[in-house]
């Protein structure tokens, strides 16, 4: 198997970043910080590419767990960029007080739409950093126009192993590389659990690599059902059926 130099792929990578910033005529991003691995390397990216004076973190506690907090705020300190801690969980509260559907999806995807509110409404002079990884993207474990809508997703086409390794490339500390991917949905939720399959299974599955039926099976039926997450808005071409019918 081919062996990818990771740091000159961090650095490729970081370079794209400094040209989609400047492109947009832009200051530097803004960046949610959960605590987990994929906001911190996303973070990190762009520190190295646009200066840490250039990123703010927003840590973005609704509903969550306090250790979350924390977290986000240790990764913050360790890339020594600016960072604000606003809790939504009042405003969680008040948006679904008259809510019919408080399903555990319906009331993640609440919460991670209302985080992408408050970040872009902190993005004046900044894009919005997409943290996103491309095991996630592939079988749509994302919120459409939640942790779905950003500007740029420097990890948008890194499996979630490539994204440790890249973590490991950037000096980020051992924690959060070992962390447990989690939504921080309930105390001991991982996001392989909710997935229903492993990162590994998912990177087998589209790179032609061994795994079971019963995974692929899953896989399979993940892509197809969350399609249009990853397709552009549909819409009646009423322009063209005026010419035809005109």
């Amino acid at each position: 198997m081919m062996q990818i130099n990771m740091r000159a792929l961090a650095d490729s990578i970081q370079e794209w970043i400094k040209e989609t910033v400047s492109r947009a005529s832009m200051a530097g991003v803004v960046v949610g910080l959960s605590g987990g691995l994929d906001s911190a390397v996303s973070a990190a990216l762009c520190a190295e590419a646009l200066g840490k004076e250039n990123v703010l973190g927003l840590i973005l506690p609704c509903g969550s767990m306090q250790s979350d907090t924390d977290d986000g705020v240790r990764i913050a300190v360790h890339l020594g960029i600016k960072y604000r801690i606003i809790d939504l969980s009042p405003v969680l509260i008040s948006f679904t007080s008259e809510l019919d559907n408080r399903s555990v999806l319906n009331m993640a995807n609440i919460k991670s739409r209302l985080r992408m509110t408050m970040l872009y409404a902190y993005s004046s002079g900044r894009l919005v950093l997409g943290t996103s990884n491309y095991s996630e993207i592939l079988v749509g474990y994302w919120t459409k126009w939640g942790d779905g809508a950003a500007d740029l997703l420097p990890i948008g086409r890194l499996y979630k192993d490539e994204v440790c390794e890249i973590a490991a490339v950037l000096g980020l500390p051992q924690w959060v590389i070992d962390r447990v991917p989690s939504a921080g949905l309930w105390p001991g939720q991982s996001d392989e659990e909710e997935i229903g399959v492993s990162y590994q299974d998912i990177k087998a599955y589209f790179q032609g690599g061994n795994i079971s039926l019963i995974s692929a099976a899953k896989i399979e039926k993940m892509v197809s059902s969350t399609e249009h997450k990853r397709n552009p808005i549909v819409y009646f071409n009423a322009r063209k059926w005026m010419e035809d019918n005109g």
